[in-house]
């Protein structure tokens, strides 16, 4: 089967592929969801994470989510790969908080850490009421009422567009200015949600 045949599988389809070990299957559907990665990681980038250590954590709760997805739950892959993937961000945050300066990641083997505790991901999901599945999908809506609020109008359409996963040259071409701009409205923003966590009102 080559993988031009995998554009019109459903996700599903794809998962069910990469459960019979099926490489190039598993590979097409984690690059269908590494923009919805990035989304997930970049609110916690803003106020000061690091970003790829978010996304490498993301990328784990993706990989969770492919190899423990079972349809006959009665969720789409994409709403329980959203929840893998916010849970292993979220839970990287917490552990990052608690040990301060240490790395997120410590370079534990990907097989290893998706052996332990990921898998607990799955399990979680599908105890989960309906009303806390939807929840769980109002984070970045959450994210950019609480904090638009301390940003410019164009900070606030630069945060919008990058938590939608844009990169800063589709950002630019979206606000009609350069790269190094968004680059530095990126930066403000991160500078002034630092200061908001903190509880500095002059952020703004």
């Amino acid at each position: 089967m080559c993988d031009l045949d995998y554009k019109n599988r459903s996700d599903e389809q794809l998962q069910a592929l990469a459960r019979q070990q099926i490489a190039s299957a598993e590979e097409e559907l984690v690059q269908r969801y590494v923009r919805e990665v990035r989304m997930c990681s970049r609110p916690y980038f803003l106020i000061g994470g690091d970003n790829e250590d978010l996304i490498q954590e993301g990328m784990i709760g993706l990989l969770s989510a492919v190899r423990e997805y079972e349809p006959d739950k009665g969720a789409s892959f994409r709403t329980f790969a959203q929840a893998c993937i916010h849970n292993r961000i979220r839970s990287a945050v917490r552990s990052a908080q608690r040990r301060k300066n240490a790395p997120l990641n410590d370079g534990v083997p990907l097989d290893e850490v998706l052996s332990d505790g990921s898998q607990a991901l799955g399990a979680h999901f599908y105890q989960r009421s309906p009303e806390e599945q939807v929840l769980a999908r109002e984070t970045e809506k959450e994210f950019i009422s609480t904090y638009s609020r301390c940003l410019s109008k164009l900070e606030a359409e630069i945060m919008r567009l990058y938590l939608d996963g844009l990169s800063y040259g589709e950002i630019a071409a979206s606000t009609g200015r350069d790269v190094k701009a968004v680059d530095n409205a990126v930066q403000r923003i991160r500078h002034k949600l630092a200061k908001l966590t903190r509880g500095d009102n002059s952020a703004s």
